[in-house]
């Protein structure tokens, strides 16, 4: 039997299994992707964080981010969203990258805006929204993304904190997960 970590957010509970990610690290697997009621619930929570504060997009990182950054965009009326990918696409108009290293990810691996979402950042204003912030790496690497294209970060929201993120000041989160 799979041990568990029960997460308690709001009137929701999931029980979260966990997984060894390596000899010194466990964490509660938390997975958004497929879960409508978690991403609906934590997109309407979020969108209160971010109510007083003026920006011009939202930016996630592939992939579980997807989900409640569409739904984030649609309740805090902005049109259009913007999703950094994992690689360079062959759609891309000259793309900028940024190396990352995420706590669930062994392997090198890279954070991408197209040049045409960069020209659309640039001199923007930006909210970049994560499911969970454990490392920071992610949101760091999307940072620098946004800084480069000329445009200025302005709030970072998860669903979660792991770990010491949850002592991090320059993030909005609705829950705390420990690292085990």
């Amino acid at each position: 039997m799979t041990k568990t970590y029960q997460l308690k957010l709001g009137p929701l509970t999931r029980n979260l299994p966990l997984i060894k990610i390596s000899p010194d690290v466990t964490i509660a697997s938390f997975v958004l992707l497929g879960d409508a009621e978690m991403t609906h619930y934590a997109a309407k929570k979020l969108s209160k964080l971010v109510a007083n504060v003026p920006f011009d997009y939202l930016i996630t990182m592939e992939s579980k981010g997807i989900p409640l950054t569409q739904a984030l965009s649609w309740l805090t009326n902005h049109d259009r969203y913007i999703v950094l990918r994992k690689s360079v696409k062959d759609y891309m108009q000259h793309p900028i990258s940024e190396p990352v290293n995420a706590i669930t990810t062994s392997a090198d691996q890279e954070l991408v805006l197209d040049g045409a979402d960069a020209e659309l950042i640039k001199g923007k204003r930006i909210v970049i929204v994560d499911d969970v912030i454990s490392t920071g790496g992610s949101v760091f690497a999307a940072k620098a993304l946004v800084e480069r294209a000329g445009g200025t970060v302005v709030s970072q929201l998860a669903i979660l904190a792991e770990g010491d993120a949850a002592e991090r000041d320059d993030i909005h989160y609705l829950g705390k997960l420990p690292l085990f």
